[in-house]
Order: C-alpha cells, then structure tokens, then sequence
C-alpha cells in the first residue's frame, strides 16, 4: 500500500491502493446516498420487531403488532366462505342428476370443483386430469366404476380399495402367477392383445381363448368387455391403465394389481365432493 497523495487532474487525495498501477480515489458517498442507506437500517431493524422476521427452532418472532399473512389468509378464506355458504349448502344438499338444470349453481361447481381437484387430486391424476401409468385418464369414457355424474361422486367420497373407508369401491384381481404355468400366462397375454388389434402371437391365440374362458370371464365377461359392479375393465377397448405390452400384460396377470385411492369424504366437505365430480364431470369422459 502506497502513502496517499494529492491528484492534481482531480483535486482529489488518493486512498493509497494501487492495483496493477491503478489508483484508488478517495471520494466519499454522497451525502443522500449515505444518509439512505442508513434510514435502510433503520427501518429493517424497526421492521424486524415490529413484524414477524427472526427464525426461532420451530417458528418465528411475532413482531409486537402482531401480524400474521396466516391468519390474512384464514380471514379470506373465511369472507369468501361465508360469501358462498348459500351456494354451498345447495350444492351439498343437490341431487346431481339435475345439477345441470341449475346453470348458475352447476357453473360455480364447475369452478370450485376445479379448485379442489387442482389442491387434492392433481398430484396423481395430473392438473390436466389425463392421468399416468396406474391413476386413471378423466378425460376419456373408459370408466371401471361408472362415470355418469353419481357414480364420480360415490367413488370421490368413499374411494377405491382403502382400509380407511367400509363403504370404498372394492375388487382384487387374483394374482394367476399362484395359479398357472408361465406359458400359460403367456397365452393369456396373447389373447387379451388380440381382443383389442394389438399385435400378438397367432400361434398361442386358441390355448388363451381356454385358459381365458376357465379363469376371467367371471370378472371381464364373456366377450371381455369388463363389468363395472366389480371394476373389471374392459379389455376390448385402446385404454390401458398400465400398458399392453408383452412385459406388462405379463406383470399384470402374474401378480395382479392393486391400485388404492383414498375417500377424499373425511377431508372434504359435501359441497366440495360434489363439486369436484361435477368439474370432472364436464372434462369430456364423464357419461
């Protein structure tokens, strides 16, 4: 560090630091700016008490006005319900077969069901409602339980296959892995690609048509188009929850599948049930 000395261009002292034969002028802030950033000071540390700032180990300094965005937004929550609480309470007590008939009580279902699939249904389905390999695709009319109107609401509240709600949709594929040869299982395989065009092998097609007969028809039906008292799918149609290659045909027969969805009833209100199965509903695949 070099002794500070008089500029002569600028009339300016240097500061004394020479970086690469660069000198360093000793020009102080000005004055506004200075006293700016000390008001910044200021007002964060005014801030800072009087709001909730100061991480604690499982929460946060109040603040001594004691303001929560939280409790902002419970109080929202709050004024929008209570602005809506009429129309809640006729869209939980509706029969939803004439729902429709009530244009503007069936339009904010539509929007608040949307709401509520978007919070709570989503994560598996997809915010398009398309699904994903083993949760159901909502836009098309491939429906294991039913899709008119009721039957999205019964199966919204009460779920599939839980052991949290009596009233669940229930059914369980055997596992045929216990039951039958893997060429057998293999036969089965080509059989059900066949009732759908998918390319199969030919030569296993009368040993599937057997072994189909013996040991599905009870649940998929005679002609293989499923039944929804059970939640058989129908096997005849392009919709595959989990794929209709050899491999995962294979999967499926040998060890079965055994998708669970929770009853949404404990968490969600009536209007929000029926809510939510009218959105649905309306998204194209609803009958």
């Amino acid at each position: 560090m070099d002794e500070p000395r008089y500029d002569e261009a600028t009339k300016t002292y240097t500061t004394g630091h020479s970086y690469d034969g660069i000198e360093e002028l000793n020009t102080p802030l000005p004055r506004w700016w200075l006293w700016s950033l000390y008001a910044t000071i200021v007002w964060a540390v005014i801030y800072s008490i009087a709001y909730p700032a100061w991480p604690l180990v499982s929460s946060a300094t109040a603040g001594f006005l004691g303001y929560s965005t939280r409790a902002e937004v419970a109080a929202e929550i709050a004024r929008v319900e209570e602005a809506n609480s009429d129309l809640n309470s006729q869209l939980a007590a509706i029969d939803l077969t004439t729902l429709k008939d009530n244009e503007s009580l069936h339009q904010f279902a539509v929007s608040a069901g949307a709401s509520v699939f978007a919070n709570n249904c989503s994560q598996c389905h997809g915010s398009g409602a398309a699904g994903a390999v083993g949760y159901p695709n909502l836009l098309d009319d491939d429906w294991l339980w039913g899709g008119d109107i009721e039957a999205i609401a019964l199966t919204v509240r009460h779920g599939i296959r839980n052991e949290q709600d009596e009233d669940a949709r229930y059914s369980e594929m055997p596992a045929f892995g216990e039951q039958l040869e893997k060429d057998e299982i293999a036969a089965l395989v080509a059989y059900v690609q066949s009732l759908s065009g998918l390319d199969h092998d030919t030569a296993l097609i009368e040993q599937g048509t057997e072994l189909f007969a013996d040991n599905c028809t009870a649940c998929h039906g005679d002609e293989a188009m499923g039944d929804r008292d059970q939640g058989a799918p129908n096997l005849t149609d392009s919709v595959w929850l989990y794929g209709s290659s050899d491999e995962v045909l294979t999967e499926t027969i040998t060890n079965a599948r055994f998708g669970v969805m929770p009853p949404w009833s404990p968490r969600l209100s009536d209007a929000q049930v029926n809510a939510v199965a009218a959105y649905v509903h309306q998204k194209g695949g609803g009958e």
